[in-house]
């Protein structure tokens, strides 16, 4: 026997129709471009956030991995950013070895055309570091994957009977360091650090990791561009 149908008043469809359409009005889209230097390190990471639960806006994240240097990263950043419809567009790169003057040029370039910097000095590992302390001094790139091997290990959280060893190119390092370590605890450290620096010499600011901006964009904590989403209602 068919179930009894509810006729609903000619009132009642419109006003939840008007409602349906509100709920539609209200969901925001957010189109970020993250152009990596790396082709699995950074891109790896930055896919993760897909996934990342942010209410009602949902975010169109497109991570491009290019395996070139500081201001390549930056010319094909501003090259996409031209060709397409962004609400921000970031560069991330390395200080690694690269000349002082091409690593301070690139971050310049980048701000004077509108393309947000991921930099890190010395390099992103720095980043996950801040997820299992506040690193305060300079350490190499080698230095730095057996710091963050040693803080898994060392967290309370890791109970697996293999000593966990760090690979750049691992795809689960998002849930490896969120996992074992504290993302808002890797926020703090790396602002904090970053508010020590007040000059453009970006080559002597070390350590100092700018991705804690993007990641804030990210998880939709960004302030200023959540203002602006708001505004496109």
């Amino acid at each position: 026997m068919p179930a009894n149908r509810i006729k609903l008043e000619p009132a009642l469809v419109r006003r939840y129709a008007k409602q349906a359409q509100k709920r539609k009005l209200r969901q925001i889209v957010c189109k970020i471009l993250v152009v990596c230097e790396g082709t699995k390190t950074e891109p790896n990471y930055f896919e993760a956030f897909r996934t990342f639960n942010r209410g009602t806006t949902i975010y169109d994240i497109e991570v491009k991995g290019l395996g070139s240097n500081t201001i390549s990263v930056v010319d094909k950043a501003i090259e996409l950013k031209n060709k397409g419809e962004y609400d921000r567009v970031w560069a991330v790169f390395d200080k690694d070895s690269f000349p002082d003057n091409k690593f301070n040029n690139a971050i310049i370039k980048a701000k004077d055309n509108g393309i947000c910097c991921a930099w890190s000095n010395e390099a992103f590992e720095l980043w996950y570091l801040y997820h299992f302390e506040n690193r305060t001094t300079g350490m190499t790139r080698a230095e730095y994957q057996k710091a963050i091997s040693k803080a898994v290990n060392k967290s309370p959280k890791y109970k697996c009977k293999t000593a966990y060893e760090y690979a750049k190119n691992d795809k689960n390092n998002y849930n490896i360091m969120t996992t074992y370590g504290s993302m808002d605890n890797a926020i703090k450290f790396a602002e904090a650090k970053s508010l020590e620096y007040n000059d453009q010499r970006y080559a002597t600011h070390n350590p100092c990791t700018m991705v804690y901006k993007l990641v804030r964009q990210l998880i939709g904590k960004d302030d200023e561009l959540n203002e602006e989403l708001k505004n496109k209602l």
